[in-house]
C-alpha cells in the first residue's frame, strides 16, 4: 500500500504532501481562487506524473537495449473539459525529446513501450483522455 500524507501550509490553499521516504511536493490553488501559486495544481502534477512515470519506462528500456542516452526531456500538455465539475483531460499529450546517440527506431519502440504499455499513470489517464506521443533523437 502507497502512503501519501497531505499537510496544509497555510490558511488558504497551499499544501504539502509527503511520502513514507520523506520527499516532499508542494501544490496550491490558482489566484483566482485565492490560492498564491506557491505550488503545482493538483492537474498539472497529474501531467508531470505521467511525466515522470514515462521518464523513467523510457531511461529503462533504453538502458537494456544499450542506448548512449545522455539526457531526456518530457514536455506534457493537456487539455481539459470546458465548464466541467470534475473538469477531466480530454486529450494529452507527451513529447519527448532524447539526447545522445540513440537508434531512432529503438527510441521509438522504447517511447511507444512506455505510454501504450508500462506507465500507470498513462493508462490510468487514457480512460478519459486520448494519449498522444511524439519524441526527437538529439545529439
Amino acid at each position: 500500500m502507497i502512503k501519501i500524507e497531505v499537510n496544509r501550509l497555510n490558511d488558504a490553499y497551499h499544501m504539502e504532501a509527503v511520502n513514507e521516504q520523506g520527499n516532499r511536493v508542494e501544490m496550491d490553488g490558482s489566484p483566482d481562487i485565492g490560492g498564491g501559486n506557491n505550488g503545482m495544481r493538483p492537474m498539472q502534477m497529474l501531467l508531470a506524473a505521467m511525466g515522470g512515470c514515462s521518464g523513467i519506462d523510457v531511461i529503462s528500456v533504453l538502458k537494456k537495449q544499450r542506448q548512449d542516452l545522455r539526457d531526456i526531456k518530457i514536455t506534457i500538455t493537456g487539455e481539459r473539459e470546458k465548464d466541467a465539475v470534475p473538469s477531466l483531460y480530454t486529450e494529452v499529450h507527451a513529447h519527448f525529446r532524447l539526447y545522445g546517440n540513440i537508434d531512432p527506431q529503438k527510441a521509438e519502440k522504447a517511447v511507444s513501450l512506455s505510454v501504450e504499455k508500462y506507465c500507470s499513470v498513462a493508462r490510468t489517464l487514457e480512460k478519459n483522455a486520448k494519449i498522444t506521443y511524439s519524441f526527437e533523437v538529439l545529439e
